[in-house]
């Protein structure tokens, strides 16, 4: 027997217990047991407001390591630092954050009249709502009160967040019957990862662990894309609108020093900003083989309508036939729906505009 376990043996009983109950780090195993970190949601089939929940507590230094413990047993859940999706209490100051109970009807404005979503929260939402912005201002290293992190957190709320939210809420987007169904939206991507009901002896915690780290990273991906493509766009987009006039004396046309950059949502909110009219008609920009585009600004963020499509008569004609028809050289084509052109010039290009502007014109007479 060693002198150090001898040593040991002949210290008090007191001693004696901490020794046979700390593991390697000194701690005893108790205490450890107690200060595990605990996020509690039910087990079951998953959706991905939870999921989702999950995976950006975990971005927190706080919650990094914490264990996720699926259950629906309330002792269980008590024993959690956090709960989402379950449990049927929403209590920010007890970090419980279920929506599913029949007095709930939050939104983002409720919560924070500042803020214009109104759908209603999943548990995804609340967490968003709650730690979002530490979140966020985690990932991109900025402090929680700098403006680039209010901005990209709403954007990430308004482009990715709110979609899970009112999917797991049963929020169809529009009114009006859809003409095609979306199947493979992240939620449905991440209800495809449940096991299926004819599958046997199936790891439900791996799926979860594997929707988990479907979602973490398109999160991520979004998160980083403002960060470091959405934002720096800004600028090209505002010297764009600041010198359209020097473009095209109407101010309907605008040209991008960058091809590939995102515009659309800037330009909606710098119109919006800088009080613009009449609004911009056609975005010029070239493409990765050096030729020019000329695209048509859509009615709304997202919309398939063009405020003015490209005349009716160029619509899915190409080339020579194209360049003959309307008398412009060089041109490449015009998509049969008219909401983009090409030709192999820039100054191809702003004759395409500008003779579509006049044409229009021409047809309002």
């Amino acid at each position: 027997m060693s002198r150090l376990f001898t040593r040991f043996l002949t210290k008090s009983t007191r001693q004696l217990i901490y020794f046979v109950t700390c593991d390697m780090s000194g701690e005893p195993a108790a205490k450890k047991a107690h200060t595990m970190v605990k996020i509690g949601t039910h087990n079951g089939t998953f959706h991905c407001d939870e999921v989702l929940a999950c995976f950006m507590l975990k971005q927190l230094p706080r919650y990094k390591d914490a264990e996720i413990v699926r259950t629906r047993d309330p002792k269980l859940l008590e024993q959690c630092d956090v709960v989402v999706d379950v449990g049927g209490v929403y209590s920010p100051e007890s970090h419980r954050y279920d929506h599913h109970q029949r007095s709930f009807t939050e939104t983002m404005s409720s919560l924070r009249p500042e803020k214009k979503w109104v759908t209603k929260l999943s548990s995804a939402g609340l967490v968003y709502l709650h730690f979002g912005q530490e979140i966020v201002s985690h990932l991109l290293g900025l402090p929680p009160s700098d403006p680039v992190t209010g901005l990209i957190y709403d954007k990430v709320y308004e482009n990715f967040v709110e979609e899970v939210d009112a999917i797991d809420n049963g929020i169809n987007q529009t009114d009006e019957e859809p003409r095609y169904r979306i199947s493979t939206n992240l939620s449905s991507r991440i209800g495809g990862c449940n096991p299926k009901w004819n599958e046997e002896n199936v790891d439900e915690m791996e799926r979860f662990q594997q929707a988990l780290k479907m979602v973490g990273a398109e999160f991520l991906d979004r998160v980083n894309y403002y960060k470091t493509s959405w934002l720096p766009a800004r600028d090209i987009v505002l010297k764009a609108v600041n010198a359209r006039k020097e473009i095209d004396s109407s101010g309907e046309i605008m040209s991008l020093a960058e091809g590939g950059a995102p515009w659309k949502d800037h330009l909606f909110s710098i119109e919006e900003e800088l009080k613009i009219s009449p609004p911009i008609k056609y975005v010029l920009y070239s493409d990765s083989n050096g030729a020019w585009r000329v695209q048509c600004v859509p009615l709304k963020l997202g919309s398939f309508e063009n405020r003015l499509s490209l005349p009716e008569e160029w619509q899915g004609v190409r080339d020579e036939e194209l360049s003959t028809k309307s008398g412009i050289p060089d041109c490449i084509f015009v998509h049969a729906s008219g909401f983009i052109g090409g030709n192999k010039t820039y100054d191809g290009a702003i004759t395409m505009a500008r003779t579509a502007l006049k044409k229009a014109a021409k047809n309002e007479i």
